[in-house]
């Protein structure tokens, strides 16, 4: 059994690991593809089949379905973001610029509690996604004139970029119902982390040009909620089913010109239901279905052509659509000690051709993610996960838009293509 000196030491180096993050991502739009490193060998597939105690930030019910245990995991995230210009001039510049910062290291760990034969506790710590771009002070011969606040950059304003973190702290409960439905739920408190810098140029466009770029970090804070539901159809096929609900976060003071409604970013909400079937001893096949509802969030789902001020209320945003995916996976028990696992996921481009310009800030265009994984038990009671993903280059291609309007003569090509390798230990109490 756990001590209480032991699980309070876990829970305090947890927190102080994650809410002080140091990366972004961006896989399906902002959000991780996957949360363990499990997860993320089965493309995220697999609120069904609950194995490890991060099942608490997919599906909280899952955590009464396996044994008292820990987690602790790092992934290592390696995104590849670069935009292209190509046409007549444009003022954000000709030819291809990548992104800086191309490495991410992003904790996730968790702990679970058995009460009883049918129920238990447990707490999870992880990063929800983000994003990152980090452009150099590129020469650009379209700034030398004025209205641009300086004479290089992607956006005539200098380096430019953003990050944006999300982070959270799960408490769940779980109970089952009898022998064939489990039920659990997790309040979520959320941290955030933003800033942006070298987009001045829009400023002038804004209700607060002096809360809009290189302000530094700005931080908001939220509570919500997920619940969660596995039902067990019979020995070899179970169904589930969680909601997170829409996190109203407080505002992003230092970026109230930018922000929609003076500085909003909440969290949108999301579901995801799927299905697990044993197809033999030691095959188990995973399908899921999720759906983001960026249309929550206005400062990310308003179009950037919206004629009204950036900050004011129904202002401009990046214009993204809702995401849909479906993930498939695959876990096979080669050996008493080797499990094996696979995975892909495949999801729609949030990012509309229209909205190209602003989105060189936030290319989330990635649309498929295959995935690789392995555990290795190391005992009775402790083992290694591992984990690795490959998502192939994706673009959005659109036209130009200045801050004195379309410029149909010059295109911009955003792409994105991604790497991650993971691995967890991960131990019974």
């Amino acid at each position: 059994m756990l001590s209480k000196t032991r699980l309070t030491a876990l829970i305090g180096t947890a927190v102080a690991s994650v809410i002080v993050p140091s990366a972004a991502q961006a896989t399906e739009g902002y959000f991780l593809n996957g949360t363990s490193v499990r997860d993320k060998g089965v493309a995220g597939a697999g609120i069904a089949d609950p194995q490890d105690p991060l099942v608490l930030a997919n599906n909280p019910a899952g955590i009464a379905e396996i044994d008292s245990q820990v987690e602790i995991g790092v992934s290592v995230f390696m995104p590849r973001r670069d935009y292209t210009g190509s046409g007549g001039p444009g003022f954000t510049g000709s030819g291809s610029v990548n992104s800086g910062s191309k490495f991410f290291v992003l904790p996730a760990m968790a702990v679970s509690y058995k009460l009883d034969e049918n129920s238990a506790v447990g707490l999870a710590i992880y990063g929800n996604g983000g994003l990152n771009t980090n452009y150099p002070d590129i020469s650009n011969p379209a700034c030398a004139s004025p209205p641009f606040p300086a004479s290089s950059g992607t956006y005539c304003a200098g380096s430019a970029g953003v990050n944006l973190i999300q982070g959270f702290v799960s408490a769940g409960y779980a109970r089952k119902l009898g022998d064939h439905v489990t039920i659990g739920v997790a309040p979520v408190f959320a941290m955030q982390i933003f800033q942006s810098r070298g987009i001045a140029t829009f400023s002038a466009f804004s209700v607060d040009p002096t809360h809009f770029s290189n302000n530094g970090n700005s931080t908001s804070t939220g509570i919500g909620v997920r619940g969660g539901v596995l039902i067990k159809v019979n020995d070899g096929f179970r169904l589930a089913g969680s909601y997170q609900s829409k996190i109203n976060m407080s505002k992003f003071d230092k970026y109230s010109g930018l922000f929609e409604n003076g500085g909003d970013f909440d969290i949108p909400s999301n579901f995801q239901i799927g299905m697990a079937i044993d197809a033999g001893e030691n095959i188990t096949l995973m399908a899921d279905y999720r759906h983001i509802e960026y249309s929550d969030v206005p400062a990310v789902s308003n179009a950037s052509n919206i004629q009204l001020p950036f900050g004011a209320p129904g202002g401009p945003g990046f214009g993204w659509d809702n995401v849909d995916v479906v993930k498939f996976g695959i876990e096979s028990e080669v050996s008493d000690k080797l499990t094996l696992r696979a995975g892909a996921a495949f999801n729609n481009n949030p990012v509309p051709r229209a909205d190209a310009t602003l989105n060189i800030l936030a290319p989330g265009v990635s649309k498929q993610h295959f995935t690789a994984g392995a555990r290795l038990k190391m005992g009775e009671t402790s083992a290694l996960d591992f984990s690795f993903l490959y998502s192939p280059p994706a673009h959005t291609i659109g036209i130009e838009v200045t801050p004195q309007g379309p410029n149909p003569t010059h295109q911009i090509d955003l792409q994105m293509h991604q790497f991650e390798v993971g691995v967890a230990w991960s131990k019974k109490l």
